[in-house]
């Protein structure tokens, strides 16, 4: 039972990354990006893995991921990069920068609360304005009470970064972040695509 319950964290892994970086190309919301201002991005190259990235973070089970779900991340960001012509290495020392990638996931509850507004009502009750008082919904003209919702939500914090390994430091970030579902796309191709938005700003010039 426990080894059961493991390995579906693990597959929770994926389905986070996976719909974090999918929800990239299909909501109009672009990464936040920032980059050292001053740092020469045409002498790049050449980019490598750094050897921590794939690493996640946060108190939610999506958070865990298996060796395979960080792989198909690489290989959707390697993908991205080599359109760009960039060419990618195995070994970080000989690359001319280095990418690396976060993941946040924090399972979060929103509460709201709605006016609801009677029946019937209004102008004149059945006869008279609208019949169905629509207006209560929004100004409690004849309010009937409220309703409360409650939905439980996983927040991912997709982040990349392009590091200088003279500088020991990163030069380029990309920050999206995303309301998550329990169910995504497995497609590479789909997370190749959504990689290449995430990237889409790099280099800045």
């Amino acid at each position: 039972m426990q080894i059961l319950s493991v390995q579906r964290a693990f597959n929770f892994g994926l389905l986070l990354a996976a719909s974090l970086l999918v929800a990239c190309t299909s909501t109009p919301t672009a990464p936040d990006v920032d980059f050292k201002q001053d740092y020469d991005f045409a002498g790049i190259r050449t980019i490598a893995f750094q050897a921590n990235s794939g690493s996640s973070s946060g108190n939610s089970a999506m958070a865990i991921m298996s060796d395979m779900e960080v792989n198909r991340i690489n290989d959707g960001l390697a993908d991205a990069l080599a359109l760009k012509g960039f060419e990618i290495v195995s070994d970080p020392a000989k690359a001319d920068a280095q990418i690396t990638w976060h993941l946040v996931a924090q399972d979060k509850t929103d509460v709201r609360t709605y006016n609801t507004g009677s029946m019937y009502g209004g102008y004149g009750g059945y006869g008279g304005y609208g019949g169905y008082n629509r207006a209560a919904m929004y100004n409690c003209w004849n309010c009937g009470g409220t309703q409360v919702s409650v939905r439980n939500y996983t927040e991912g914090t997709f982040i990349v970064d392009i590091l200088d390994p003279k500088l020991n430091q990163s030069v380029w970030r990309a920050v999206i972040q995303s309301k998550l579902k329990e169910k995504a796309t497995r497609d590479q191709a789909a997370i190749n695509t959504a990689a290449q938005r995430v990237l889409a700003a790099f280099p800045p010039y």
